[in-house]
């Protein structure tokens, strides 16, 4: 109940009750709101920053786990970038020096993924932290284009593989007949005597005494090139090329087993030993032409030698001696 207030009229000499009016109501009520509102406020702003909403709390836990995730992210993201460079030092460090191919430049590697334009419509949603979205995803195609890159060079460094494979299998690595005892090397590469002339002379091949009729097998892969029949010289021959620079040539044959355009593999019987042409015993005449150019046939039996018997006919191949055609 509200109280009544008095006043000392001076004129009447007493005490008159107090009249409030309507204004004065109103004014009174309006300052208790007011005031009222002002503490409302204040404890508001005291609760918001002391304490959280439920709502705040389950935001603020939410972002602190996407926090971590991100963090998580982020070095996984760097352990696979860390895992790709080691690929790359691989790749050309050994991979293709093995294969003899040239590294991959590091402008091509670590190439860019093109700019802000390619995330324009993500951009254009306002995200709040864009700029971490942004640099996880430009890392991330950085990443696949490092790995596109890689495999293909993958892809290269296996058919380079392939085709040294192939080049192995073509070099005349073998010797052109059986020679398990080493004993039917006759005659070497270099000076030697002229069977005909008794002259010192260069002699281009090797010489290999046997039997009329001892096979020839073809000294590595390739295609017959030349099956050719001469009254002097090299009597009938056989010569193959076998790519990557190399042709062995087979000379004073007694007959063939192939004939012009022919693949052979390696060990594949091409004719027989005779003595046809400027020959004076049943032999085989063997040369290594290597860009055209005739080499010592002998730094090429290496397929079917151990290293003392390798030793041992390159010993026997420095001898000077008569030649046998």
């Amino acid at each position: 109940m509200a109280r009544i207030k008095y006043y000392y009229d001076t004129e009447t000499c007493k005490y008159e009750r107090v009249k409030v009016g309507t204004w004065d109501v109103v004014l009174n009520l309006l300052g208790f709101l007011s005031v009222a509102v002002v503490i409302a406020i204040v404890m508001v702003l005291v609760h918001n920053t002391y304490f959280e909403s439920p709502k705040e709390a389950s935001l603020k836990k939410e972002n602190e786990e996407l926090s971590l995730y991100y963090d998580i992210l982020t070095d996984e993201m760097e352990d696979a970038q860390e895992m790709m460079a080691a690929l790359q030092k691989r790749d050309d460090d050994i991979y293709r020096v093995i294969n003899e191919a040239e590294p991959i430049p590091n402008t091509i590697r670590d190439g860019g993924v093109g700019g802000t334009d390619r995330y324009k419509l993500l951009l254009e949603q306002g995200l709040e932290r864009e700029d971490l979205i942004l640099n996880s995803l430009q890392k991330i195609e950085r990443l696949k284009k490092q790995m596109y890159i890689q495999t293909k060079s993958y892809d290269e460094i296996v058919a380079l593989a392939k085709s040294k494979d192939q080049m192995y299998a073509s070099i005349p690595a073998i010797q052109p007949i059986t020679n398990k005892e080493l004993s039917r090397l006759a005659s070497g590469f270099g000076m030697r005597i002229d069977p005909i002339y008794k002259v010192r002379r260069m002699h281009t091949g090797v010489d290999f005494s046997a039997a009329r009729g001892t096979p020839i097998y073809a000294t590595g892969d390739g295609v017959i090139k030349k099956v050719a029949t001469n009254y002097g010289g090299y009597g009938k021959e056989v010569l193959i090329d076998h790519g990557y620079g190399y042709v062995t040539r087979y000379a004073h044959m007694s007959d063939f087993n192939v004939k012009k355009g022919q693949k052979i593999k390696r060990g594949e019987c091409i004719g027989y030993v005779g003595s046809t042409g400027k020959s004076t015993a049943p032999h085989l005449h063997y040369e290594v032409l290597k860009d055209s150019k005739k080499v010592n046939p002998v730094h090429y039996f290496y397929n079917d030698l151990n290293e003392d018997e390798f030793q041992k006919i390159l010993e026997l191949s420095a001898v000077e001696n008569q030649s046998l055609g």
